[in-house]
């Protein structure tokens, strides 16, 4: 099919308005986008990832492929290490010294996919940070987008990244000691739901190291808990 001369200049016409209108709209994308930024991320304490409504997806235009980087992090976060860590922390929780011997295998599981959790994060925060890094944005938008990434992105990372060694240490410490009651089983005897006790002086410094850094890292992860509560909910 061949155009003629005039076909072919309305067409460039109307390709050229359609450039042009998207031109004129930036400006206003960018500041609904910056306005959208700060009001609903950076002033508000904690961790706020709001998910765009198809009007506002809409009115910031391109930026809205922007925000996602923020939003993508968030959503495999959640799924792949924040629902995860917290069935490893429950999983992992004592409730009377038996468990130590009566849930060894649990303790093991929830020991070993920490590990697996702290690479998954890492490798996610590494993605986010290459597309964050790659972004090309106006002088007016970069330092306020930069703000809500650190807040939304970087700061929760640091806070899983920070619980892991606690809760690694912790779980170690409740294996260590069942492994060690498991090997003395007919020295070693529970008194009661708290305490142990054994009949060979020789094997009590040894266990009471156990039983004190058992002590020590639960109280680890308890306070590691409580600073991510305050990262994640701003008080």
């Amino acid at each position: 099919m061949v155009f003629g001369g005039n076909a072919m200049r309305a067409a460039c016409l109307l390709l050229l308005a359609v450039f042009v209108a998207g031109c004129d709209n930036e400006p206003a994308q960018r500041k609904a986008f910056i306005e959208f930024l700060q009001a609903r991320i950076i002033d508000k304490p904690g961790l706020h990832v709001p998910h765009l409504t198809p009007d506002e997806a809409k009115s910031f235009g391109p930026y809205a492929d922007q925000y996602a980087i923020i939003t993508d992090f968030n959503d495999r976060l959640d799924r792949s290490v924040a629902a995860p860590m917290q069935e490893a922390i429950s999983r992992g929780a004592v409730h009377s010294i038996d468990e130590v011997v009566t849930r060894h295998a649990d303790f093991v599981a929830a020991r070993d996919g920490i590990a697996q959790l702290r690479g998954a994060i890492e490798k996610q925060l590494a993605a986010a940070d290459a597309a964050h890094a790659a972004l090309k944005q106006p002088d007016d938008l970069k330092p306020v987008f930069d703000k809500a990434y650190e807040r939304d992105v970087t700061i929760p990372a640091k806070a899983f990244s920070d619980i892991f060694p606690d809760l690694s240490q912790a779980l170690t410490a409740i294996v260590d000691l069942g492994d060690f009651i498991e090997q003395h089983k007919d020295k070693v005897k529970f008194n009661g739901s708290s305490t142990l006790q054994t009949v060979d002086p020789a094997l009590q410094p040894q266990l009471n190291a156990l039983v004190n850094a058992l002590a020590t890292k639960s109280q680890a992860i308890t306070a590691a808990q409580e600073h991510l509560r305050t990262v994640l909910n701003g008080s």
